[in-house]
């Protein structure tokens, strides 16, 4: 284990058994350069007034290309003056014209807030810069669009709020020189294949409005910026990612919470250690963020944080998560920026690039995901000094696997962004929403792509005429769209008593989620689901507080629909392609907080869901099952490997655990054999099991590796058990499934 040889104020709080590693990245030196000679000189007056007086050689590179009329997409880590990279070439354009328009998009409403805050102190003259999102007052809304030159929003505003109304939007559209997508990184998988349709849709109107702007991208560092900006925008982008800014010193800890049960696998709460973390770092002064996967463990660690520091110290505490208003979500930002705060537990929703001032330490509880989420989140903490980034594990078997073999991490190139807006689940009903926009026609392939046409003829909804294809219908199609859904249909959260709307869940979840006594939790509250009204839509629920939660069990059943691709991997036939998924909710089950213990098992019978998607799926040979081909023994190793195979494949696709399903079966009715399937969870398949195929070896590789080190006996959360089994994690045999992986890879 390497060792900071520097001691440094946190450094006896790691050294104890929780320290799985710990070790020093090394700083970086800037490289600069002076400001471009061709820059307007009341630009560049602007920005010698705020400080700045030249460019990382990143920023000048990307200057450049944007002047030669690229599109540019800048790939490095955080404050490395990403926003300043964009900024520039507009800026500039404004200040020789100011009639020139450019469009900003934000994944969150608080990046436009901070975003336009920035641009507001840079007072460039001629610089009218507003936000236009879903908390836009109505009468602000035609002055924004007449007299506002840098439009700030997001993807969901644009395409359901200014696409389909591009009539007002005439001037906007004309004289629309750049289009800047910042945090293209959260543009990935379903939401990023939805985002996809909508930037061409937007080509495709500025062109009817004889514009071609240009996209300037920013993102997190990925393994395929080029790959992501060309997929999101239908065009080629210049890659700027060699990191020039400054970095300071930092140590990186991997922290897992001490096992207190080695045979059942249970740890200490990695909420609980993280809240002693950050109270003893904010008692000493240091200006500490902490990142949680969700709202109700932003609150709680909060909670417990407070519990264990003075009251002056509680006082600088303060939780940020999605849910607050935007009234109170701007005070703790200010408060943050100007030193008030000492310590804030977060969302991701402070991940992305808010500008909140100089910390000293960041601790991730729970592996965020993707190592460009923990990068991205890391990169927050040494803005002045040396700095402290800690990833405190939890007990899912992704974080386990991470303390146990910390190079797999630290070591690890960050992961591609996968996109697939021609999946036709996705992809169609934006060709509906383009026809209401405008007609369709062949030059429309250009922008739109050839799918586009293609599914344009097959549309019961659309019209050809001489003009082009037309929607025939009466409402507007972008309304029926989602975004951040695979799904076009939802059903409705409300509170029974007040009839207040808590929130909508995709149909494909609802059975799952909302069923008739289930635990739905929102903004951290339980509610008890009282009735689902499957012909309405709608879930009544009451708040309750109960020390369970629910966990259905559900009927898998896979039919191959055609393989597309096939190889001889590992000793056994690997294939890739579609297939058709068919799910019944048919029982749910009590689980205790504590233990997650079955309380009680309560059956149920929801309507069968169906949908179609890409997976891969394998049928060991018989040698490979030698000593393990008898019941149940049989189903419980084939079980075991799939969850584990589940649990890793994040590592090679830019996805969640619960974007993946999966099935296992003794004796499949096609192959006739036993056979594991890993599926794409979301209909269409968005090419996460595509990763997996090509990634095969590695991957099953990892997956051994993560069986062989885990201390329990039979199986635990951070090995085979998972928290999303239709089964009720039965019939699982983890020393059956590490034989069966070992032996694959023995035909390595």
């Amino acid at each position: 284990m390497a060792v900071a040889p520097e001691t440094a104020k946190w450094a006896d709080l790691l050294e104890g058994e929780e320290i799985a590693y710990r070790g020093l990245e090394p700083s970086r030196r800037e490289r600069v350069e002076s400001l471009p000679d061709d820059l307007d000189p009341r630009v560049a007056s602007s920005l010698v007034a705020t400080g700045v007086t030249g460019l990382f050689v990143h920023q000048a590179e990307a200057w450049e290309a944007a002047r030669r009329g690229e599109n540019v997409v800048v790939t490095t880590g955080t404050a490395s003056g990403k926003s300043l990279a964009f900024n520039l070439p507009v800026l500039d354009a404004i200040a020789r014209a100011p009639k020139t328009r450019a469009l900003y998009l934000y994944p969150t409403k608080a990046l436009a807030q901070d975003q336009a805050r920035a641009l507001g102190e840079l007072r460039v003259k001629g610089l009218r810069q507003a936000i236009y999102d879903g908390d836009t007052p109505a009468e602000r809304r035609w002055q924004i669009r007449k007299w506002s030159n840098l439009i700030l929003t997001n993807p969901d505003m644009l395409h359901v709020g200014v696409l389909p109304h591009h009539d007002r939007w005439g001037d906007v559209l004309h004289n629309l020189r750049y289009v800047v997508v910042d945090e293209a990184h959260v543009y990935r998988g379903v939401f990023g294949s939805h985002v996809a349709n909508v930037l061409r849709r937007l080509r495709r109107l500025a062109r009817v409005y004889d514009a071609e702007p240009q996209f300037l991208l920013a993102s997190a560092t990925i393994a395929n910026a080029g790959e992501l900006a060309a997929a999101l925008i239908g065009e080629s982008a210049t890659v700027v990612e060699t990191d020039t800014s400054p970095k300071s010193e930092r140590e990186v800890v991997i922290w897992n919470p001490p096992l207190l049960d080695p045979e059942l696998g249970l740890r200490a709460s990695a909420l609980g250690d993280a809240a002693r973390l950050l109270s003893e770092l904010t008692t000493r002064g240091l200006r500490t963020i902490c990142f949680a996967k969700s709202r109700k463990a932003a609150e709680l660690i909060h909670r417990f944080t407070v519990e264990r520091v003075d009251a002056a110290t509680a006082g600088r505490l303060a939780p940020y998560r999605a849910g607050y208003t935007p009234e109170q979500r701007r005070a703790i930002e200010r408060r943050l920026v100007e030193g008030e705060l000492l310590g804030v537990t977060a969302t991701d929703a402070l991940e992305l690039g808010i500008d909140i001032g100089l910390l000293d330490c960041a601790i991730s509880v729970g592996f965020p995901g993707t190592v460009a989420s923990l990068r991205q989140q890391w990169g927050r903490a040494g803005r002045r000094g040396r700095g402290l980034a800690v990833l405190v594990a939890s007990e899912d078997a992704l974080d386990q696997f991470f303390a146990r073999e910390p190079e797999a991490l630290l070591s690890r190139n960050v992961e591609a962004a996968i996109v697939d807006h021609a999946n036709p689940r996705i992809l169609d009903p934006h060709v509906l929403a383009a026809a209401f926009e405008a007609p369709l026609d062949e030059k429309d392939a250009a922008t739109l792509g050839e799918a586009a046409l293609e599914r344009a003829a097959e549309l019961p909804e659309l019209e050809r005429t001489p003009a082009g294809f037309v929607w025939k219908g009466r409402d507007y199609p972008a309304a029926r769209i989602s975004l951040r859904s695979g799904d076009t249909e939802a059903y409705t959260v409300i509170e029974a008593e007040t009839g207040s709307l808590l929130g909508l869940v995709e149909r494909e979840r609802a059975y799952s989620t909302v069923h008739e006594g289930a635990i739905y939790l929102h903004l951290g509250e339980q509610y008890l689901v009282e009735e689902l009204d499957l012909r309405a839509g709608v879930a009544l629920v009451a708040p309750v507080r109960v020390d369970w939660y629910t966990q259905v069990k559900k009927e898998t059943e896979t039919a191959i629909e055609e393989a597309e691709r096939s190889a001889r991997r590992l000793g056994v036939d690997l294939h890739f392609g579609r297939v058709s998924v068919t799910e019944q909710v048919v029982a749910y089950a009590r689980k205790a907080v504590r233990d997650g213990s079955t309380i009680d098992v309560v059956p149920m019978l929801m309507p069968e869901t169906s949908f179609e998607t890409e997976a891969i799926w394998f049928s060991p040979e018989p040698e490979l099952l030698e000593g393990l081909e008898q019941m149940p023994k049989l189903l419980g190793t084939l079980h075991a490997a799939e969850h584990t195979l589940i649990a890793l494949l994040p590592l090679w696709a830019m996805c969640d655990r619960w974007d993946i399903g999966g099935l296992s079966t003794n004796v499949h009715p096609q192959t006739g054999r036993p056979t594991i399937f890993v599926y794409d969870g979301h209909a269409g398949g968005v090419g996460i099991t595509a990763r997996g195929f090509a990634s095969f070896e590695v991957w099953v590789e990892d997956t051994a590796l993560l069986l062989q080190r885990c201390p329990c006996t039979n199986g635990c959360p951070s090995c085979v058990q998972s928290p999303k089994c239709g089964n009720l994690n039965e019939m699982l045999d983890k020393a059956g499934a590490r034989t069966l992986l070992e032996r694959m890879l023995s035909h390595a």
